[in-house]
């Protein structure tokens, strides 16, 4: 796991689950499915990636399995950085 892994756990209690802590999400936690992040959480979402990383989400990237848990933020924005191939859904 990356060093980005607290930052968006924290990330996504402070603005989705305000009753969890952040210790207690599971990076692997579906948070499409269980409807923690609904279509507007995920534009939400998404702009805060592009803020707080500095990474444009180009409409290719908008695959919401990019965005399907921690783990798959996580690896997203891993995979987006400068120099490194571009992380598909899934």
């Amino acid at each position: 796991m990356s060093e980005h892994i607290a930052v968006i756990k924290q990330y996504i209690v402070e603005e989705f689950l305000p009753d969890m802590a952040p210790e207690d999400l599971p990076v692997e936690h579906d948070l499409l499915a269980d409807g923690v992040i609904d279509s507007l959480g995920l534009l939400k979402l998404i702009a805060w990636i592009e803020d707080r990383f500095g990474l444009p989400v180009g409409d290719e990237a908008m695959d919401p399995e990019n965005f399907r848990s921690v783990q798959a933020i996580d690896a997203f924005v891993t995979g987006s950085r400068p120099g490194v191939p571009q992380v598909a859904g899934g």
